[in-house]
């Protein structure tokens, strides 16, 4: 397991983006911590059945910290919550029938920002949706940034848009991608995305959660 290492929660990106674009780490706590008690779970009770630990649940809920996508995932499992809901997005998608398009504008994406990763949120508004795709920055250069492999259930597809990434999973293979390379993996095993090049990398990611035991209406 990689080391922790203590790192700001920004830089000038995030501290130049909009502040309507930016994503409160409170309030995404308050929702949280509103769809636990509408539950009737207790930390402990959520803990055990998200694989999160109690403290780390707990200051997530304060907005204390910044969670990173595994965290949410295993959170929106557990709570049977659409993971677009954590955000605080208005719900677009309803009833049967087509789903609506969701444009989402040149630098427009909510930003949720985490020591490592600046996520930029695409169709955030949109409901329902079987693909998570997101416009992100990726600031980690090193396997010790992370305190562990990041892990989730599903598929993931990366396309590197600027600079230099590297992807290494936790089975010791690791793939450099130049700008217009993409990679496609199973989630499920362990992985960091790391810059190796001068200015952070940016990528399009997009996951696709294939749990046979997610709620229909839920990613």
């Amino acid at each position: 397991m990689a080391k922790a290492k203590a790192k700001p929660a920004a830089d000038s990106r995030a501290e130049t983006a909009k502040p309507d674009l930016l994503i409160d780490h409170k309030s995404v706590g308050t929702r949280l911590r509103q769809a636990r008690k509408s539950r009737d779970l207790t930390l402990a009770q959520l803990s055990e059945l998200s694989g999160i630990a109690v403290s780390t649940i707990s200051k997530a809920e304060r907005g204390d910290i910044a969670l990173v996508y595994d965290k949410f995932v295993a959170l929106a499992h557990a709570l049977n919550l659409e993971f677009d809901a954590i955000f605080g997005r208005a719900k677009r998608r309803s009833g049967a029938g087509p789903m609506q398009p969701s444009l989402t504008r040149s630098g427009k994406q909510p930003v949720y920002d985490t020591p490592n990763y600046e996520y930029g949120m695409i169709a955030n508004d949109l409901t329902g949706k079987r693909m998570v795709p997101m416009r992100a920055h990726i600031r980690a250069r090193k396997v010790d940034d992370f305190p562990d492999y990041i892990r989730h259930s599903g598929e993931e597809f990366v396309f590197l848009l600027k600079g230099q990434l590297e992807l290494r999973f936790e089975n010791g293979t690791a793939f450099s991608l130049d700008e217009g390379d993409s990679l496609y993996f199973d989630s499920a095993v362990g992985h960091v995305y790391l810059s190796v090049g001068e200015e952070e990398a940016e990528v399009l990611v997009c996951c696709v959660d294939t749990e046979t035991h997610r709620p229909p209406q839920a990613l």
